[in-house]
C-alpha cells in the first residue's frame, strides 16, 4: 500500500481518518455492551424487594442477591481482562455475551432463592467485561476530544439505568419481577448476535506483530469515514515479546511515544508485577482504592435510594399509621435518581477536556460528598429524594471520569488487565454495599450507613489528589519500560 519507504503509526493513522461512520459503529456496540451491563446491575434495586415478600427472605437474603452478582462480577473483571491482553478484545465480548445472556435468560426461571443467587452471580461474572468495552473503544479514538468521546460512551451507561427504571415501573406492578429479568437479558443476546460485525482493535493487533491485519481494519476504517491513509505502511515499535520470540521491542514511558534504543531480551514478566513495578505502583494502588470507593458509594446510593423509598412512609411520622406503603414511589424515585446521571454527563463532558480528568473527579467527589450529607438525620421526601437526585449526579460522573482515566493511563499491554484488576477491587466495594445500604440501612437506620459512604467519598477525594498523572491529552502509550519521568506532553 503506497511507497514502501514511507511509514506511519497507529495514531498517525487515527488522527488522519478521524472520528467518523467506522468509530460510531464502534461505539454502537461498545455502548450496547455497557447498555447491558447498567440494566443488570440496575435490576437489583427492584427484584430484591419484590422477592423479599414473596419468598420471605429476610434483609440479610435480600442484600445477598446484590452481593453475589458483584462477586460474580469481581471473577469476571479480572477474567475478561486477562483473556482480552491475551486472547483479543473480541474474544472477551464473545465469551461476555453468552455466559449474560443465557445466565440472564436462566434467571428469570429460577425456582427458589438459591438457584437464583447461583445465576445472578454467573450473570455477575458475564457482565464482569464491561471495563473492556471501555479499553476497546478508547483505542479506536483519535486524541482530539477523546474525553469528550469517552463521555459520550459513558453515556449508554446511564441510558441503560433509565431504560432499566422505565421498564421496572411499567412491568414489575402488573407482570412481575420474572418477565423484568427476560427483558433485562435483552441487550445481551444482540451484543451475541451482532459479535461478528465488530473489528478487532488495531492497537492490540499493533502489540501482538499482526501489522497486516491492524492495516486492513484502518483501511476499512478509512473508507468508511471518506477518508484515506497515510502513505506507506502501518509499523509498531512495541510488539510483544511473548508472542514474537527473538524480536526486540521499543518501548514508551507511561503516556508517550519516546522509544527505549537498547533491546530488551527477557520475557515479559507477570502482569501483575508490571502493575505493581516502580513506574505504576503509586497508579495502580491509588486507581484500586479509586474504584473500590467510587463502586461503593455509587452502588449504595442507588441501593439506599430503593430501602428509603419503601421505608419513607414508615419513618415519617406524619404517616406512621398507615398500614400501606405507596409501592409505586420505588419506581418513580429510582427513576428520577436515574435521570441525575444525564446532567452529570453533561458536566463532565463540558468540563474533562478543559480541567483536565484529576480536578475534574475532585469537583465531583466534593459535590457528591456535599449533596449526600443531609441524609446523615432522616428527611422528608422530597429532600430525601433531592439530596439522592444530587448525589447520585456528582458520584457518577466521577465513576466515569475513572473509567475514562484508567484505560488512558495504563499502556496496551496492560490496559484490560490493569483496569479489569481495579474494576475487580471496585466490585469489592460493590459487595460490601448492599450489606451496609440494605442490612444496615433498613428500619430507618440510616445515620451509619451514610456516614460510611461519606467517609469513603472524602477518602476518594484524597486519593485523587496523590495522583501522579494527568492524561489530558496525552498519547496512548503500548509498553511502561521506562521511567515516568520521561512521559513527554503534547
Amino acid at each position: 500500500m503506497g511507497d514502501q519507504g514511507y511509514a506511519y503509526t497507529l495514531d498517525e493513522a487515527l488522527s488522519t481518518i478521524g472520528f467518523g461512520k467506522f468509530q460510531v459503529g464502534v461505539l454502537a456496540y461498545a455502548g450496547l455492551g455497557w447498555v447491558a451491563e447498567a440494566m443488570e446491575m440496575m435490576l437489583l434495586s427492584f427484584v430484591g424487594p419484590a422477592i423479599q415478600p414473596e419468598w420471605g427472605l429476610s434483609s440479610s437474603q435480600e442484600s445477598l442477591i446484590s452481593t453475589v452478582a458483584f462477586f460474580g462480577m469481581l471473577v469476571g473483571a479480572l477474567s475478561w481482562g486477562v483473556v482480552s491482553d491475551s486472547y483479543g478484545r473480541k474474544k472477551g465480548f464473545l465469551g461476555s455475551a453468552i455466559i449474560t445472556s443465557v445466565a440472564g435468560l436462566l434467571s428469570a426461571f429460577a425456582p427458589n432463592y438459591i438457584s437464583l443467587l447461583i445465576l445472578r452471580c454467573i450473570v455477575g461474572v458475564g457482565i464482569g467485561c464491561g471495563h473492556v468495552f471501555t479499553s476497546w473503544f478508547l483505542e479506536f479514538v483519535p486524541i482530539p476530544n477523546r474525553g469528550a468521546w469517552m463521555v459520550v460512551f459513558s453515556t449508554f451507561w446511564t441510558v441503560g439505568t433509565i431504560i432499566e427504571a422505565s421498564l421496572a415501573w411499567w412491568i414489575m406492578p402488573t407482570y412481575g419481577w420474572r418477565l423484568l429479568l427476560v427483558l433485562s437479558a435483552v441487550p445481551s443476546l444482540v451484543a451475541l448476535l451482532s459479535y461478528g460485525l465488530v473489528p478487532e482493535s488495531p492497537r492490540y493487533l499493533c502489540t501482538q506483530g499482526r501489522l497486516t491485519e491492524a492495516q486492513s481494519i484502518l483501511a476499512n476504517g478509512a473508507a468508511l469515514n471518506c477518508k484515506d491513509l497515510p502513505k506507506g505502511l502501518l509499523v509498531s515499535d512495541h510488539i510483544n515479546e511473548s508472542t514474537i520470540e527473538g524480536q526486540s521491542s521499543e518501548s514508551t514511558a507511561l503516556l508517550s511515544s519516546t522509544k527505549n534504543e537498547s533491546n530488551n531480551c527477557q520475557r515479559n514478566p507477570s502482569s501483575i508485577v508490571m502493575l505493581l513495578s516502580p513506574n505504576l505502583t503509586r497508579t495502580t494502588l491509588l486507581l484500586w482504592f479509586l474504584y473500590f470507593g467510587n463502586t461503593f458509594s455509587y452502588y449504595g446510593i442507588v441501593l439506599l435510594t430503593s430501602q428509603l423509598s419503601i421505608g419513607q412512609s414508615e419513618c415519617d411520622l406524619t404517616t406512621l399509621q398507615s398500614d400501606n406503603i405507596d409501592d409505586s414511589s420505588l419506581y418513580v424515585n429510582v427513576f428520577i435518581t436515574s435521570l441525575a446521571e444525564l446532567p452529570g454527563l453533561a458536566l463532565a463532558a463540558f468540563i474533562l477536556d478543559r480541567v483536565g480528568r484529576k480536578i475534574s473527579m475532585e469537583i465531583m467527589l466534593v459535590a457528591g460528598f456535599v449533596l449526600l450529607l443531609p441524609l446523615v438525620v432522616h428527611q422528608n421526601a422530597i429532600m430525601t429524594t433531592g439530596s439522592l437526585f444530587g448525589a447520585r449526579m456528582f458520584i457518577s460522573a466521577s465513576f466515569i471520569v475513572v473509567c475514562i482515566y484508567a484505560p488512558e493511563v495504563y499502556p496496551t499491554n496492560l490496559r484490560t488487565t490493569g483496569v479489569g484488576i481495579a474494576t475487580a477491587i471496585g466490585r469489592i466495594g460493590g459487595m460490601v454495599s448492599p450489606l451496609i445500604a440494605v442490612g444496615m440501612g433498613s428500619n430507618c437506620h440510616q445515620t451509619l450507613p451514610v456516614v460510611l459512604f461519606e467517609v469513603i467519598i472524602l477518602l476518594s477525594g484524597l486519593s485523587v489528589m496523590l495522583l501522579p498523572f494527568e492524561t489530558k491529552g496525552k498519547e496512548l502509550a503500548d509498553t511502561s519500560d521506562l521511567p515516568v519521568q520521561h512521559v513527554q506532553v503534547e
